[in-house]
């Protein structure tokens, strides 16, 4: 179990204003009006739409309003202790927790609803779909799910413009038409490329070009 942290380095702050929601507009809307008491709450979909950065906005806000939000997911080994001091209960990475992590989650379930404690959670697949214990899945699937859409290509051009401009950084026309072609319309691969272009540039001293972005891929390649 952690507690969300802050951010360091170039890392931003998730938040609901830094998440560019394109069809995912219904989600974003109930996470921000998420309270005390609420149903809980399950995304899903491939890796990369954004399901983390929902979950993560979620739990910063809680956290601003000067609640506590506990975070477990499949990487954190069980144990996980529940905390009555908690305003929030996040499970990420659903379909990938094993037996001792999923009778953990179960527990902190039953203990949060016991409390008036909402539950946000998310997983690759639908509730119904889950390899989990049919207590846990059926609990996951209870309360409010949807389904996270990726963005459409001027959606995600326009969430990598967003987080060149937060960095100070300068993307042509032809830079953005080149990582959105040539890579799949998943922010989170986008953002990765984008934090390895940035430190490559300050490392050569070189504005952000297209060359500059092949020859990042070239060394990238041959390193690996």
């Amino acid at each position: 179990m952690r507690q969300i942290p802050l951010a360091i380095a170039n890392e931003p702050v998730r938040s609901f204003d830094s998440y560019v929601p394109g069809p995912n507009a219904p989600a974003l809307a109930h996470l921000r009006g998420l309270t005390q008491q609420a149903a809980p709450v399950y995304l899903w979909g491939a890796s990369g739409v954004g399901k983390t950065h929902l979950l993560q906005a979620l739990a910063s806000h809680v956290q601003q309003l000067g609640g506590r939000a506990s975070w477990f997911s499949a990487s954190e080994p069980a144990p996980w202790q529940f905390e009555e001091r908690d305003m929030l209960i996040v499970f990420d990475d659903c379909d990938r927790f094993n037996d001792t992590q999923q009778q953990a989650a179960f527990a902190l379930f039953v203990e949060a609803t016991t409390h008036g404690i909402p539950v946000a959670a998310a997983g690759h697949m639908p509730p119904v779909d889950l390899p989990l214990r049919d207590d846990l899945r059926t609990r996951l699937g209870w309360g409010h799910v949807f389904a996270i859409a990726p963005l459409t290509e001027p959606e995600a051009r326009a969430a990598l413009r967003r987080e060149a401009d937060r960095r100070g950084l300068f993307l042509s026309d032809d830079v953005m038409d080149y990582l959105l072609t040539r890579f799949a319309r998943d922010l989170k691969h986008l953002m990765s490329v984008l934090d390895r272009l940035d430190e490559f540039a300050l490392v050569h001293k070189r504005a952000i070009t297209v060359p500059l972005l092949k020859q990042m891929l070239a060394e990238e390649k041959t390193a690996s």
